[in-house]
């Protein structure tokens, strides 16, 4: 503490300075909103899913996509959290409360058995839920090939 003379004694008393000295805080919290701008667009992310490639995969909606993972093991996870078995319809038509005319994306990795991708497309479509979309990487290579062939015959 700092103590500053004070002449109204006229001895040698000390008055305490009282001032709180902000520049510290302030660059602590420009840190933290630093540190919190470059972590949340990783807490984002969800589950890697090794996905195949399509020369003709488009984009997600634009909306939070309600999307169904296959994993290698023939798990599956809804929107990053783990599905019990049998309780798949009731988990997605949960997830599409409100909107019921939003799509179901099913993103298969690439190690999952087909017939198991199969089989949560067949029950989706046994639960009522008639939108389902594949999910696909673009194959960069493929989708380029393709379009200058498209544009090759229209010329």
């Amino acid at each position: 503490m700092i103590r500053l003379p004070d002449d109204s004694e006229g001895q040698e008393g000390f008055v305490p300075l009282a001032e709180i000295n902000v520049t510290p805080m302030v660059d602590v919290m420009l840190v933290l909103l630093i540190i919190f701008m470059v972590a949340t667009p990783l807490m984002v992310a969800g589950v890697r899913v090794d996905l195949p490639k399509s020369a003709s995969a488009a984009p997600l909606d634009r909306d939070k996509p309600v999307v169904v993972n296959v994993l290698p093991d023939g798990g599956l996870l809804l929107d990053s959290q783990q599905v019990p078995p049998g309780g798949l319809i009731a988990a997605v038509t949960a997830a599409l409360a409100g909107v019921p005319g939003r799509p179901v994306y099913v993103a298969g990795d690439k190690g999952a058995a087909y017939g198991r991708v199969i089989e949560v497309i067949d029950s989706l479509a046994q639960g009522g839920i008639a939108r389902v979309v594949l999910v696909a990487d673009r194959d960069a290579a493929a989708w380029a090939d393709q379009t200058a062939h498209d544009h090759a015959g229209h010329d």
